[in-house]
């Protein structure tokens, strides 16, 4: 009996030592598991690193910031507090600018109906017979009154951003910015068979030769090769003769310029989708939409438009936690005056990403080798994995927005790279190697 006792409790400690060994075998496992995790993301930091500072980069400046917006944790950080210029990332804060201020539909026209006379002023509206929106509920809306009237005193802004290169003046990515754009501020001329020119207005304007600039510096005075097969834009001088000329054409009616609208509570018209707007200038980078996507958003302030007013609306009532609060001066990053940090770029990525839904906010992006300005870089092997936009300048270029990683996870992440003397192809390769590596194993 004493015996079978004795095997009893001999065979029961013999199984909490085996339960007990197989727990620590389990242990084991877990924080060997722990330490590779942890030991491959110290050397992919390294690698990352070493790309960093290789030969080849060690001569200009670079910022890169990874983000996990679900962890709240950044994975990488070299250089992210440092200003950089952004070049067209800085259209990043101008969507968050205009999602913050603008309605579902763009406002059109701000105005006020007297019987059969119509007082009207801009707001900026771009789309207003643009080549690329065709828009003309604004015309529409006129025609139907007798009397029209329009106010072009409510524009308090200059026709070029600061700092911007005078010497792209006759150049499509650089149209004046106004209240009332028509045509989206270009002239284009095309040569099928015969010369086609939109505005037909300036028809008698284009001098059919070849010749160093596509205009005039001071004068609506264009040049169009009659040898090209493609299409010119080029920005017109805009003046008020010129704005009431062209919307009289349009309007079949005479317009009358006044000083000021009556003392009357005015109405708005609205005319399209606003997602429309702001998917177009950031896939293709349209610098003429985002500066008169600030002038809209400042109609919604107040009853003047000045781009000045949205951006300090924006920074001091929704980007005031900043740390390194930007130097920002216009709307399109045209301008070397503006300085942005990697980390204001991921801040305001990842308040965009908590704020709106991911396929909406996705939708705005260039995707990696499938459409707009990354059309040709950045493809995943088998899925898209980076929605962001470009920002290129001579010597600079930036890339900034979404990274999806072969485990699903979605990174938020800013990459510039300024005052390089190497190729922009170059530059793009490098980024590349390190977005890839980051896909693959985070």
């Amino acid at each position: 009996m004493m015996l079978k006792s004795m095997n009893v409790h001999f065979q029961q400690l013999f199984l909490n030592k085996k339960r007990t060994l197989g727990q620590l075998i389990l242990v084991g496992v877990s924080i060997s598991l722990i330490g590779c995790k942890t030991l491959n993301t110290n050397r992919l930091n390294k690698s990352i690193d070493q790309q960093i500072s290789s030969q080849t980069t060690n001569n200009y400046f670079q910022g890169l910031l990874i983000y996990d917006p679900v962890k709240k944790d950044t994975l990488y950080s070299h250089n992210s507090q440092k200003y950089f210029t952004p070049a067209s990332n800085t259209k990043i804060i101008t969507l968050y600018t205009s999602l913050k201020t603008l309605p579902e539909k763009i406002p059109a026209l701000k105005y006020i109906a007297k019987n059969d006379t119509l007082y009207m002023e801009g707001t900026g509206d771009p789309s207003l017979l643009h080549p690329y929106f065709g828009d003309s509920t604004a015309i529409k809306f006129a025609q139907n009154y007798k009397n029209v009237f329009l106010n072009l005193n409510n524009f308090e802004e200059s026709r070029y951003g600061p700092g911007w290169a005078w010497e792209d003046y006759d150049l499509y990515f650089s149209p004046e910015r106004n209240s009332i754009p028509l045509y989206g501020n270009v002239v284009t001329i095309t040569n099928n068979d015969s010369l086609a020119v939109s505005p037909n207005h300036f028809k008698n304007q284009v001098v059919p030769i070849s010749y160093g600039v596509n205009r005039e510096l001071y004068s609506n005075t264009f040049y169009y090769d009659p040898q090209r097969n493609d299409t010119l834009e080029s920005p017109f001088m805009i003046d008020s003769t010129l704005t009431k000329s062209l919307l009289e054409e349009v309007l079949l009616k005479k317009v009358n310029i006044v000083q000021k609208m009556p003392n009357e509570e005015k109405q708005v018209l609205y005319s399209v989708s606003s997602d429309s707007l702001f998917k177009r200038m950031m896939e293709v980078s349209d610098n003429f939409l985002a500066e008169q996507l600030l002038i809209l958003s400042s109609s919604t302030l107040s009853d003047t438009l000045n781009s000045a007013k949205a951006r300090k609306y924006i920074l001091d009532n929704y980007l005031q936690e900043l740390e390194h609060p930007p130097r920002w001066v216009d709307g399109s990053g045209l301008s070397r005056y503006n300085l942005f940090t990697p980390g204001t770029m991921v801040y305001v990525l990842n308040k965009m990403y908590q704020e709106i839904p991911r396929e909406r906010l996705f939708n705005f992006f260039p995707v990696g080798g499938l459409t707009g300005t990354l059309k040709g870089r950045f493809n995943g092997d088998d899925r898209p994995y980076i929605y962001a936009k470009t920002g290129s300048l001579g010597n600079n270029y930036c890339l900034s927005g979404y990274l999806i990683t072969q485990s699903g996870k979605t990174l938020i992440f800013s990459f510039m790279n300024n005052h390089f003397t190497n190729s922009n192809s170059e530059v793009k390769q490098h980024m590349e190697s390190i977005f890839e590596m980051i896909r693959d194993n985070y």
